[in-house]
């Protein structure tokens, strides 16, 4: 049950604004192998976490290269796609289409959109742990007839346990946390939170920082 927010804006007016912010969780089995991120690529061209799933090695939940490009996956809950490009705005993903009114989904959106609203007047690691919080916020979002209309019989025994932006539940739940900012420069600021050894306890924050490659 991973969940995104992100604001897009490729060509800001201010020197102060950013191109991108984005704000991810990563909702997995504690006990699934995984990476902390690290650049990988034949040229250490892609910043990502990895998967370390038997069979499924290499692939990755959230990246973004030294190029620009940027990818980001989370499950979804039916057979359907949507193509609809989308061009500069704020927007929120979770298992489901772009911008699906889940209840959680518009909480979190309302309290990154109010972080991203101070962000030109915050320093860099104010604004990181700003966001930081937004994506360990535990409060429940019930009821949500609009989770439980997509999800059906699958998602009625587990809808209290994911229905907050920070899932928490025995062996599964919020495990990494990732902020990415892309300031008006093309200057990256990639920002993972993980927990370490199935611990809720224990949490290893790394940042990485490069510029954007023409």
């Amino acid at each position: 049950m991973c969940i995104i927010f992100f604001k897009f804006d490729p060509r800001p007016v201010s020197k102060n604004a950013y191109r991108l912010i984005l704000a991810a969780n990563r909702d997995e089995f504690y006990s699934r192998p995984s990476k902390l991120a690290d650049f990988w690529g034949n040229n250490n061209e892609i910043l990502s976490g990895l998967d370390m799933e038997e069979g499924k090695e290499g692939g990755t939940w959230l990246g973004i290269s030294t190029r620009g490009k940027l990818a980001a996956l989370t499950n979804y809950l039916q057979p359907q796609l949507d193509w609809q490009a989308r061009g500069r705005g704020t927007y929120g993903l979770s298992n489901a289409l772009l911008e699906t009114p889940w209840r959680k989904l518009c909480f979190g959106k309302q309290l990154f959109l109010e972080a991203v609203e101070r962000s030109q007047a915050l320093p860099k690691d104010v604004l990181i742990s700003d966001l930081l919080d937004v994506l360990n916020n535990e409060e429940a979002q019930l009821p949500d007839p609009a989770i439980e209309d997509q999800g059906g019989e699958y998602v009625q025994p587990v809808l209290s346990k994911y229905a907050a932006v920070c899932v928490r539940c025995p062996g599964y739940g919020t495990r990494t946390n990732t902020i990415i900012l892309v300031d008006a420069d093309g200057h990256v600021t990639f920002t993972e939170r993980s927990m370490m050894d199935k611990d809720l306890s224990r949490w290893e924050t790394r940042t990485y920082e490069f510029t954007l490659q023409n």
